[in-house]
């Protein structure tokens, strides 16, 4: 199936976007692919920025402390979290760009009077020092959605379902835009459709996870406009 058909294919309008941030809107992988394994690597488990990716794409610090813990063979001290979130808002805050066309698709959703939200596995101050550097704080303002404002983050449906209830929009009415198998998952468990963004199309993850796959952010304003025509 393409992006194409699933947009057109929804028994209900599309009345509302979620997008993820990390890979979605912000290319930041490789720089918390970059700080995560150096920090990993300091704690006794070698690994290398992409053996990170391969570990850690799309989950919460929170959920990776006892798989951490489990190879290491002992708990982290009580200061790991917070420096190494410290060291990643500093990062991100110089070194973050953004994906190639996210900035443009918020924008069109806005122009076809699609709303829009934001939903990540990210902390609020992650998310605030990415968005600042990409200098669309006022545009995402009141849109921003963290896994820290519910019990569970991603894979568990729990911030999808706050985000589109901040909404007002049932599942039904909702489209994921993620590029992780949790986020892909979360999407599933939440009952909404989920475009998969795999730009060098390694889909294959994604599609087990039931999203559909797309390979650039260009490709949304269409599929955006196709949705909300579906169902009518």
């Amino acid at each position: 199936m393409t992006g194409q058909e699933l947009m057109q294919g929804r028994a209900h309008p599309l009345r509302l976007v979620i997008f993820d941030c990390d890979g979605v809107i912000v290319d930041s992988e490789a720089i918390a692919n970059r700080i995560t394994s150096a920090s990993l690597t300091a704690e006794g488990w070698p690994m290398t920025p992409a053996e990170a990716e391969g570990f850690f794409l799309g989950m919460t610090l929170t959920d990776m402390v006892p798989v951490i813990e489990a190879r290491i063979g002992r708990p982290l001290s009580a200061a790991w979290k917070p420096n190494l979130m410290r060291a990643l808002v500093e990062a991100l805050s110089r070194d973050a760009v953004p994906i190639a066309g996210a900035v443009e698709a918020m924008q069109a959703a806005s122009e076809l009077g699609l709303p829009w939200r934001i939903a990540s596995n990210s902390s609020h101050e992650e998310m605030r020092a990415k968005f600042a550097r990409l200098g669309i704080t006022d545009l995402v303002a009141g849109r921003v959605h963290s896994h820290r404002d519910v019990a569970r983050g991603k894979p568990a449906p729990d911030l999808f379902l706050a985000t589109a209830m901040a909404e007002g929009v049932p599942p039904v009415g909702c489209v994921v835009i993620e590029d992780s198998v949790p986020g892909s998952r979360a999407a599933a468990a939440a009952l909404m459709d989920c475009l998969g963004y795999a730009p060098h199309g390694h889909d294959a993850p994604l599609i087990a996870e039931g999203a559909v796959p797309f390979r650039s952010m260009f490709e949304l304003p269409a599929l955006f406009a196709a949705g909300m025509k579906a169902g009518t």
